[in-house]
């Protein structure tokens, strides 16, 4: 059995890859400095000996007694609300945490697994969005502090990789959703169900036209768990469901699914959010074998379900 190392391990994606990771026979350290994470995430995990909770901020070097054999990386806020608030340690969050969790893994001879983002596209112009493209985004812009973030993290991981011939990974994150996602998460799959449930009006922006493609949480972690096993094979490499969908019809969608009296009302556009947003999936099913296998309907009826428990 592996011994894994899960930085941002206490938020919405980081406890379900943990839980999976748990499940799987790993033993399984979770770092976290709860800037967005969430203790009640990984409180079913507490009595576990397998698993062990730190708290740690990775912008400071961290020591692990011991070996470590894989280490997912996936500390940085990843909400618009979150990240603008906070957008400077979001910088150095992709700059310094990622820089010290590569020098661990090169001290550990650790495979080092870097969660980035479709958002390293920008605002695209090509459609749907391969790997090979270079993106479109806006360095100084409101959102840049993420954009740019994730951009820089993979230069600088991947001149790891060939300064210290390190094993590493880079996949790109498209939009994501499930149980854990917090209420005021700001993203749009939370803010419509908090919405519908409490027929409040539901905030589009623009027209509601720009699409999203949107891969529910247990499709994104078969994903990271078989790239993390795929040898020879660095990425980057698109992790999402290619269903596209425009935001009104998802809103439409979600007020069907809980049988709400909400009303759409319509807010002016934010400055560089994405038109269009939607992975071309072909390399991860050539290298990884990965194919979503919830669909929408389905995944929204679970992260609904979780939503009415909250």
């Amino acid at each position: 059995m592996k011994i894994s190392l899960v930085t941002g391990g206490a938020g919405f994606i980081g406890s379900h890859l943990c839980e999976a990771l748990l499940e799987k026979g790993n033993t399984v350290f979770c770092v976290d400095n709860f800037c967005t994470g969430n203790r009640e995430n990984v409180k079913p995990f507490i009595k576990n000996k397998a698993f062990h909770l730190i708290t740690h901020d990775i912008t400071t070097p961290i020591k692990i007694k011991g070996p470590i054999d894989q280490i997912y990386n996936l500390a940085c806020p990843a909400s618009p609300v979150d990240y603008q608030n906070i957008p400077i340690e979001t910088l150095l969050v992709c700059a310094e945490g990622v820089k010290n969790m590569l020098d661990l893994a090169v001290q550990k001879k650790a495979i080092f697994l870097h969660a980035s983002t479709s958002e390293v596209y920008g605002d695209p112009l090509k459609h749907p969005q391969r790997e090979d493209y270079f993106g479109n985004v806006n360095c100084i812009g409101p959102r840049s502090c993420y954009d740019e973030g994730k951009r820089f993290a993979e230069s600088l991981i991947m001149n790891y990789k060939n300064q210290f011939n390190l094993d590493i990974k880079i996949v790109r994150i498209f939009n994501t959703y499930g149980p854990f996602m917090r209420k005021n998460d700001g993203r749009v799959i939370p803010n419509f169900i908090s919405q519908a449930l409490n027929n409040e009006p539901i905030t589009l922006y623009g027209d509601g036209s720009q699409t999203r493609s949107f891969c529910y949480v247990s499709d994104l972690i078969d994903g990271f768990m078989s790239m993390m096993e795929c040898a020879d094979f660095s990425g980057p490499v698109n992790l999402g469901n290619p269903h596209e969908i425009s935001v009104k019809t998802l809103a439409e969608k979600i007020i069907q699914l809980t049988q709400s009296k909400s009303e759409l009302v319509y807010r002016p556009m934010p400055k560089d959010d994405p038109k269009v947003r939607c992975p071309d999936i072909t390399l991860a099913h050539e290298k990884l074998n990965f194919s979503p296998k919830v669909e929408l309907k389905k995944g929204l009826q679970l992260t609904l379900d979780w939503f009415r428990k909250e």
